[in-house]
């Protein structure tokens, strides 16, 4: 499932682009957008400042490119969970496995909460990065929703699709003010032991 506009190529190949993309990863997750500036990505890939702008129209364009590789991360996790899951109910819970699982990556200054939703908060209003972390979190809520199609009365999957995503997004900021997963894992129980009396 891809949310770029196909007009934005995904990823070119080339060494220096990959390694920008990495460092412009731990950079901006670590550091934030605004306080990264280009020569530090530059220097932490290891590239001349040139190789940026071969692989990139602008420092927009790379933050747009990074929020992208982030979704990507997070659809290879939820897949992961997901092709163990048995049944609707375990594949709700492989959502949330999912941000667990980012939650527990190796970070460098430690967890810091949902990598697109620090970069959004950064963005101004009617930047596109904003837009495509939207379409990341409506994709998340939309994932939720299908799993539940079955489970729950047809007049009720939205909301209870809404209250899930609530309850997955809050516990995942609450979990990155507190730099582990907790949080994320008593949102879990709660979620199921909501499908469950339904």
């Amino acid at each position: 499932m891809v949310i770029l506009d196909p007009a934005h190529p995904r990823r070119r190949r080339g060494s220096a682009r990959g390694r920008l993309l990495d460092a412009a990863a731990r950079r901006f997750y670590a550091d934030g957008i605004s306080a990264t500036g280009i020569d530090t990505i530059t220097a932490d890939a290891g590239v001349a400042k040139m190789s940026l702008y071969n692989n990139f129209d602008s420092k927009a364009d790379l933050v747009e490119a990074y929020l992208q590789v982030r979704h990507d991360e997070w659809l290879r996790l939820y897949d992961d969970r997901a092709r163990t899951a048995s049944d609707s109910r375990a594949l709700i819970g492989a959502v949330f496995d999912a941000y667990l699982d980012h939650a527990e990556l190796a970070y460098e200054n430690g967890f810091r909460g949902c990598g697109l939703l620090n970069a959004a908060a950064e963005l101004p209003a009617g930047h596109p990065g904003r837009a495509l972390v939207r379409r990341h979190k409506d994709e998340v809520e939309g994932i939720l929703r299908s799993h539940l199609v079955g489970l729950v009365d047809g007049e009720r999957v939205d909301a209870v699709a809404l209250h899930l995503s609530f309850l997955l997004e809050g516990s995942m900021a609450l979990a990155g003010l507190a730099g582990e997963s907790l949080k994320l894992q008593a949102a879990k129980q709660l979620a199921l032991a909501l499908v469950d009396a339904l």
